[in-house]
């Protein structure tokens, strides 16, 4: 008979036993308030862009663009957290408040 020392292992009634294994599914304020405010920020980028590109603010259209790619940029992530945020409120399956990193 072989010797086999149980002080090492670990099986599934060890880890149930031993702790209770709660998930807070609190919202994150600060990283959701944080999404809504690249999300704003990149649609306000956007349409200062088209509107400064189609006035041609600055002499030419190169400053309007810039502005556009600049708010496409903020607006992506934004957008991406906010949804993300939204579907973890309104209980979709697969989406929880976990998904959404920590500053």
């Amino acid at each position: 008979m072989a010797y086999v020392d149980h002080a090492f292992s670990i099986s599934d009634e060890d880890l149930m036993i031993g702790t209770s294994y709660t998930v807070s599914n609190r919202p994150p304020v600060k990283e959701i308030s944080l999404a809504v405010a690249l999300l704003l920020f990149g649609i306000v980028g956007i349409v200062s862009g088209f509107f400064m590109a189609y006035n041609r603010v600055g002499g030419d259209r190169g400053h309007g663009v810039f502005f556009i790619v600049l708010g496409c940029l903020v607006f992506l992530p934004g957008f991406y957290y906010t949804r993300i945020a939204y579907y973890a409120y309104k209980g979709y399956t697969g989406f929880s408040f976990s998904n959404i990193p920590s500053v």
